[in-house]
């Protein structure tokens, strides 16, 4: 006998305007914060790698956790990406939440701890829209991604923050921004409207993309910023597969960029990778993206910073290279 599964008809769903919102759209910066001049030293030579594959059309790859969108940078990534310096944006799927909530309502976020107790956390009508559009863009035409799909609806939309999307910027501008979903984990999943081969589908479709943007990698530059499992094992699975078309085509991709933005403690020497007896050691983007991924002709860097603070430095170190070089934005 199969086991059972659950009924998920029963379920109570409320209106958004229901929720106590933690975060709401006064918190995402305007393109003024002042950066730590130690921190913008220090990812100057990330930007400087950054303007060099701009110039050759290698990839520029941002990773993120969903965390990245909580902090309030998204005018900096948006600004980046118009201007070249991101050609790839790849999410986990608690990404759109975030990015479709903030430009829908012009907030997001909710108390884990208050709305558990009572079974009612995720359960959101309007959030749960991003599953009807997935299911839509699935039946028309699933190669358009999950991404670009939710990223077109927004474009398209009459929501009064879309202009803070990072999902619709990137299909305003024609840029991957690929999302990468383990079903199960996030809100969406939880609703009756969820179709876990609609999901499957489009998301597999950005893996590809995302593979993609990879096999360009050689000469560029590949970034994560606070993803501790996503972003090293889908990373580390496209490198495979770009590596392996590459050597297939006498070709390398060997020598690009790594960095690292997140909140661990790691040694001065992070570019040796931590003895298996050691925490560290199962910190996936320490020993993938910093260390062996990189180990014959890469390099790597690692900054440990909050978001708020390593996103602007980044942008802020690009702004100076480009002043020193005569460039314009």
């Amino acid at each position: 006998m199969p086991s059972p599964s659950l009924n998920l008809t029963s379920l109570k769903i409320k209106p958004l305007a229901e929720r106590q919102h933690d975060l709401k759209v006064d918190c995402i910066h305007k393109l003024e914060k002042e950066a730590s001049p130690l921190m913008v030293e220090v990812l100057k030579p990330v930007a400087h790698c950054l303007m060099q594959a701009k110039e050759t059309g290698r990839a520029r790859i941002l990773m993120m956790g969903a965390h990245v969108l909580r902090s309030g940078v998204q005018r900096y990534l948006i600004d980046l990406m118009e201007r070249g310096y991101l050609d790839c944006l790849a999410f986990n799927g608690a990404g759109i939440i975030h990015d479709y909530e903030f430009a829908r309502i012009g907030a997001t976020t909710e108390s884990v701890a208050r709305y558990i107790q009572t079974g009612e956390f995720g359960f959101w009508q309007e959030t749960a829209e991003l599953n009807d559009i997935v299911n839509a863009a699935y039946r028309k035409d699933p190669e358009v991604g999950l991404g670009q799909a939710v990223g077109r609806a927004i474009l398209d939309s009459d929501y009064p923050h879309k202009d803070i999307s990072l999902f619709a910027a990137a299909a305003r501008l024609g840029i991957p921004a690929t999302v990468h979903v383990c079903i199960g984990q996030d809100i969406i999943h939880q609703h009756p409207n969820f179709d876990g081969a609609a999901t499957g589908a489009l998301s597999y479709t950005d893996f590809l993309k995302y593979a993609a943007c990879v096999r360009r990698l050689e000469g560029g530059v590949v970034m994560n910023f606070g993803s501790a499992v996503m972003a090293p094992e889908v990373y580390l699975k496209a490198l495979s597969m770009a590596r392996n078309l590459a050597h297939q085509e006498h070709e390398e991709v060997r020598r690009f960029t790594t960095l690292v933005c997140d909140l661990h403690d790691l040694p001065s020497n992070f570019k040796a990778e931590a003895p298996k007896s050691s925490s560290g050691y199962y910190y996936r983007p320490w020993k993938t993206m910093l260390v062996r991924t990189v180990a014959d002709g890469g390099d790597s860097h690692y900054v440990k910073g909050v978001h708020a603070e390593t996103v602007p430095a980044l942008w802020q170190a690009i702004q100076i290279l480009e002043h020193k070089t005569g460039q314009t934005r």
